[in-house]
């Protein structure tokens, strides 16, 4: 068969589906409204956007139980617009639109354990309890929640083993830091492309994690990043290493390399510095310096990640190693954000200034698999192992 002519079939298939979208669900929206680059106003920010095509609310933290089991964790949901994606010739928005998805993990340094579930809903069709609501943070996939009162962030979270079950309240300690050039939470990804972003880089975490029947009170710190948006992927964008850091002498650090089709730092890569009393630097690609020590081949993907760094910021007298505590961190999710990373929990020690320097850190890896270039719409619907069963069949 010719391409011309497969070319052709698959032109008026898209025409066709197209067509059947708008008749059911209406025209499709261009997702801007020319207030892309507006700064971050709070609270309305904290909460869901009617137009934003991707959003998400993720913390991550660093627990230690009372019988001294240190714990890391990641909760992150996110809510897509679907108006602009497509699979093929399909256009997404007919399986859903927003899609919700949510990851969990959990991270035992002792145990050396990693494990972590993933979930989505096509806003009803797959899952009628996912929500994300436009007047409060409130945001429910399954019984996964998070919510905010009297000043908390509850998070709530489950295994799939039929026995874990984490709860946990948040309470910021600082002000939000708005991320971004202009310190309005404005984050530019390339020449015309921002996020809004900002970050609550100290909570003070209390909770119960519970395991196989038995509950274990935790108390701890974590971070919570907020960004959302309408944004392109350009050929600037092709991955990234972002770095939350909070030191024991009360200062955060947050800095991210984007890599570009080259795997080269792109100069929109920045960073956030908050001192003590909760003041927000920003800081350029410049102005840090994060340089790999050691790699880790995974031996689930063959994906070879950094695993170990040097990371330098001269302003501040900042020069510090940061060491994952467990090599295996990583999360393949490609039956719902189609992706496969890396994050995980991290320890840090160093130097500022003549001073001994200690602290915590979570690490996120993007881009160094690279299966989400070519998604699988068997996968993202039904899972890799099904996928996999597919094309042994189908080729």
């Amino acid at each position: 068969m010719s391409t011309n002519l497969i070319d052709t079939v698959g032109e008026t298939a898209a025409n066709v589906l197209d067509g059947l979208a708008e008749a059911v669900l209406g025209p499709a929206s261009t997702l801007r409204d020319g207030t892309e680059h507006a700064g971050v106003e709070l609270p309305r920010d904290l909460y869901a956007h009617a137009e934003a095509q991707t959003e998400w609310w993720y913390y991550t933290g660093h627990l230690q139980t009372d019988s001294g089991r240190r714990l890391g964790f990641e909760l992150v949901f996110f809510k897509r617009r679907t108006d602009l994606d497509r699979f093929g010739v399909l256009p997404l928005r007919l399986i859903g639109n927003p899609l919700y998805l949510a990851h969990f993990a959990l991270t035992d340094e002792a145990g050396q354990g990693f494990r972590y579930e993933h979930r989505k809903s096509a806003n009803g069709l797959f899952d009628p309890s996912a929500r994300a609501d436009r007047r409060r943070l409130y945001l429910r996939l399954g019984d996964w929640t998070v919510r905010e009162a009297h000043g908390l962030h509850l998070l709530r979270a489950t295994l799939d083993d039929g026995g874990t079950v984490f709860e946990a309240a948040l309470r910021p300690s600082k002000p939000a830091a708005l991320n971004g050039r202009e310190g309005a939470g404005v984050s530019f990804k390339d020449h015309g492309e921002a996020s809004r972003y900002f970050s609550y880089t100290r909570m003070e975490a209390e909770g119960d994690l519970t395991i196989s029947g038995v509950t274990e009170r935790f108390r701890g710190e974590a971070w919570m990043d907020r960004e959302f948006g309408t944004w392109k992927t350009t050929q600037g964008q092709k991955g990234w290493d972002w770095f939350s850091v909070q030191f024991e002498d009360k200062t955060e650090l947050m800095v991210y390399h984007i890599r570009d089709a080259h795997d080269r730092p792109s100069d929109f890569s920045s960073g956030t510095f908050v001192d003590a009393e909760g003041r927000s630097t920003h800081l350029s690609r410049e102005e840090f310096g994060l340089e790999p020590t050691e790699h880790w081949r995974s031996p689930h993907t063959g994906a070879v990640y950094p695993s170990g760094w040097r990371l330098r910021v001269p302003r501040f007298g900042i020069d510090v190693s940061v060491t994952p505590v467990l090599k295996d961190q990583e999360l393949d999710t490609r039956g719902t954000t189609m992706i496969v990373y890396w994050e995980g929990a991290c320890a840090v020690e160093g130097r500022r200034d003549e001073g001994e320097l200690k602290g915590r850190a979570y690490v996120e890896l993007v881009g160094y698999e690279r299966s989400h270039e070519s998604p699988s719409l068997v996968t993202f619907l039904f899972g890799p192992a099904l996928d996999r069963g597919w094309r042994s069949i189908f080729g």
